[in-house]
């Protein structure tokens, strides 16, 4: 009943009495069935007039409840279904028919009780998954799940999963179980193996009602991924080889391997370590384009004189971790060091010596000699030059003494910074016969063996106004041997002309001591070092009457 009434006729305080009630879905009628009968309090004192509205009465889905119009039963009018509305909120209105009286409108809530009529479903199928061959018991690696349309707060909807059939049934059939609550699928059994059996295929029910309702049927297809649980072994275990002293980047052995692993796999995939005999650092081994393949080459030179074999212990592994206790596989590579004729090696390689460039012919330099490192068979070695860009040495072919073949100037273009260099072989007798360079480096002391030299030899001079001319001076010594300079004029040119040296001593300033006539004069110079040492220097001088040669300028000199 409604609880309160409105303005109007007087009542006793009671209310719309509206007992509570649900409707179960799927119902097959007839239709319509009643529901309830709403009264209103004032139903005993005046007819009343009922309508609804609201959900499945005047809004969608339209006209699923009705109610009569004088009686106030409710009815339902066709089948529902909680999956598509679990509940419709109905405003149920009572006026009277005859009398002004309204009652406040009051609401109905209809709950959709749940039948189970929705089985589970998979959300995906297949399910596809991987477990490495190496998996312990109780190792859960996938899961499945499905979905129930019913209500999840009744035992419709719960599911319940189980595996009926493992395809193949090897090692056993039981390798994986489920839990019947998750869908958690996990290794039941120990056995796997990808080399034999490397796919399983499932098939998993999942049944509503806690596995009691309606059961749907997928596929849990498991993929067996490799693990590493093969060793590699190698094809050879033995080798012996023989390899030349002083290569490197020589190949010593190529090592074989095979692996029962997944061809490509990191558990298949190989690498190598000399384990003993290489406490010098010699070898190193790496792994080939194959990856089933070690290599094994020099990287520092092997000598025969000082080790003539090497016993290597090499052992393989895999990129990926080995999966429980595996034996690792060794090969043992002897390497015999074969013996090559190497050149005799001087000592040290430059030979520094310090020289006066003026030294005499036939004067002995030095005793620059080599060794052979072929102790083991001796040979004879001779001298020869190599390289000798002026030809100032000789070389005594049996003692290796070095003497002044011409004499040497410290003023040479191959003299650089006042080093001379020579290139000196050392040959051996070998049946291929070696040869050895080493470098003879004379550091030569300067004499004052070059007189300084006046550098312009024709002038052109004004024979009235002139400036004065500044000849330059080249001297091919070096200090103490050459500047300061000193100037004197020679025979007949002291009468005519003077010379002096400018401020720094480094050039002469030569001017007419009068008025010459116009003509050609030879001026003879003496240029002195600081040591005394001179040359006479002869210059041809021109002299014009600049006043009728106007275009010279009353001040110029011409220098050619």
């Amino acid at each position: 009943m409604f609880p309160k009434s409105s303005t109007g006729l007087k009542r006793a305080k009671r209310g719309w009495v509206i007992p509570p009630f649900h409707v179960i879905e799927n119902s097959r009628g007839p239709f319509p069935i009643k529901l309830v009968q709403i009264k209103s309090d004032y139903s005993l004192e005046a007819q009343m007039h009922y309508r609804i509205t609201g959900e499945g009465a005047d809004l969608d889905p339209k006209g699923t409840f009705t109610i009569q119009r004088l009686s106030g039963n409710l009815f339902v009018t066709r089948p529902l279904d909680r999956e598509k509305k679990a509940s419709y909120r109905i405003i149920v209105h009572a006026t009277g028919v005859d009398v002004n009286i309204a009652e406040r409108p009051m609401e109905i809530i209809v709950y959709v009780l749940d039948q189970n009529d929705n089985r589970p479903v998979f959300t995906q199928n297949p399910f596809n998954g991987n477990v490495p061959e190496a998996a312990e018991i109780g190792d859960e690696f996938m899961t499945v799940t499905a979905t129930d349309a019913d209500d999840p707060d009744t035992d419709n909807a719960v599911i319940s999963y189980s595996i009926v059939k493992q395809d193949p049934e090897l090692p056993k059939p039981n390798m994986f179980e489920i839990n019947s609550v998750t869908g958690g699928i996990r290794v039941n059994s120990l056995g796997l193996d990808k080399e034999k059996w490397s796919k399983y295929t499932l098939t998993v029910v999942a049944t509503d009602m806690e596995g009691r309702g309606f059961s749907t049927t997928g596929t849990a297809v498991i993929t067996v991924t490799d693990s590493n649980d093969n060793a590699p072994q190698f094809e050879q275990t033995s080798h012996t080889v023989s390899v030349p002293e002083n290569k490197v980047g020589a190949v010593v052995a190529k090592l074989t391997v095979t692996d029962e692993d997944e061809e490509g796999s990191p558990a298949w995939s190989t690498k190598y370590r000399i384990i003993s005999g290489d406490k010098g650092g010699f070898f190193s081994v790496s792994t080939g384009p194959s990856r089933l393949e070690g290599i094994i080459t020099t990287v520092k030179p092997l000598d025969f004189e000082k080790n003539k074999q090497y016993i290597l212990s090499v052992i393989v592994e895999n990129d990926d971790p080995f999966v429980g206790a595996l034996v690792t596989s060794t090969a043992t590579v002897t390497v015999n060091v074969e013996d090559v004729n190497e050149p005799p090696e001087f000592n040290p390689k430059e030979r520094v010596i310090y020289k006066p460039e003026d030294s005499p012919i036939d004067t002995e330099l030095v005793s620059y000699t080599a060794t052979d490192p072929d102790i083991g068979k001796p040979q004879k070695i001779t001298y020869k030059i190599g390289n000798d860009p002026e030809g100032w040495l000789s070389v005594n072919q049996d003692t290796g003494i070095i003497k002044v073949r011409k004499l040497m100037d410290r003023e040479s273009s191959s003299v650089k910074d006042g080093k001379y260099r020579a290139i000196i072989l050392a040959v051996d007798d070998g049946d291929a016969p070696a040869t050895g360079t080493g470098t003879l480096i004379i550091e030569l002391s300067d004499v004052n063996d070059n007189a300084p030299v006046i550098n312009e030899r024709i002038i052109k001079i004004c024979n009235r106004g002139s400036t004065p001319v500044l000849l330059s001076i080249t001297d091919k010594d070096g200090p103490p041997y050459a500047g300061p300079f000193t100037v004197e004029t020679q025979g007949e040119t002291s009468k005519n002309w003077s010379a002096m040296m400018n401020e720094t001593s480094t050039g002469v300033v030569l001017k007419p001591k009068s008025t010459l006539k116009e003509g050609e004069y030879n001026v003879v110079l003496r240029v002195f070092d600081n040591q005394r040492l001179s040359q006479e220097n002869t210059i041809q001088a021109t002299v014009s009457d600049c006043e009728k040669a106007s275009f010279l300028g009353s001040h110029t000199f011409c220098l050619r």
